[in-house]
């Protein structure tokens, strides 16, 4: 299902009330939550719901999709640090109920099964929450990623490494690998939502639109997802009727 708003602000306020809904409806629910630029409005509108309507956030446990391999949670890229600042710092989940992928891990391997493993142990994310890279990666399943991948380290495309360096001070220093949850992981989610604004968006989103699943394009995974939102602005929209 597509909803599309005129602004950005709307897909906010959109995205962060079904957030909010999860939240108030089920307690003890499990997020799968993402980064990057289009989610921070997202949890800003969150936080200011949650400060209007206070929720019980003790029962919450969260996934995060992906981590910078080589990165701390105390480096300013890292996306540890992106949660923590726009979203865990100023709300009252239990820290050792949030989760994120160890880009310091030593034992690689190890820690991207026991993500999994710990997903499943929770019974599956209830919500997970997306965005979309302008080559269709979701988390950071790059194009040509199984749609039966499970968590696992994935050297970042070019176009990735070209679109993210815009956020590292010297583009030298853009990660080269990452740690992503698996696309199965994500499809195994009970309900997906996928936000897109902005027309630099607007070229994958009308390939998505059109495409039919094709592991060149990770996101026409959720074709085969009973329960998916794709929500955009109207720039993000602004190519869905192009013929194919």
């Amino acid at each position: 299902m597509y909803k599309i708003f005129d602004t950005v602000d709307e897909v906010s306020r959109y995205t962060a009330h079904r957030l909010l809904e999860k939240i108030q409806t089920k307690p003890n629910a499990v997020l799968g939550l993402a980064t990057g630029s289009t989610m921070k409005p997202v949890y800003a509108q969150l936080i200011e719901f949650l400060q209007q309507t206070p929720a019980d956030l003790s029962q919450l446990t969260t996934f995060n999709l992906d981590e910078y391999m080589g990165s701390s949670a105390a480096h300013a890229q890292s996306y540890s640090y992106y949660m923590c600042q726009h979203l865990f710092n100023k709300l009252s989940i239990p820290r050792h109920k949030v989760n994120l992928p160890d880009g310091m891990a030593e034992d690689v391997e190890c820690i991207c099964q026991a993500y999994s493993a710990a997903i499943q142990a929770m019974g599956g994310l209830d919500l997970q929450l997306l965005g979309i890279g302008s080559n269709g990666h979701i988390g950071f399943n790059e194009p040509y990623t199984s749609f039966s991948s499970r968590t696992h380290v994935v050297a970042l495309s070019e176009q990735t490494r070209i679109d993210n360096g815009r956020f590292f001070a010297n583009q030298s220093e853009m990660p080269t690998h990452a740690i992503t949850m698996g696309i199965l992981d994500i499809l195994e989610a009970q309900e997906i939502i996928l936000v897109a604004t902005g027309n630099n968006k607007a070229g994958i989103m009308a390939e998505l639109y059109h495409r039919t699943m094709d592991e060149a394009l990770p996101a026409s995974a959720l074709a085969q997802h009973e329960n998916v939102t794709i929500v955009l602005d109207a720039e993000a929209a602004a190519l869905l009727q192009q013929s194919a």
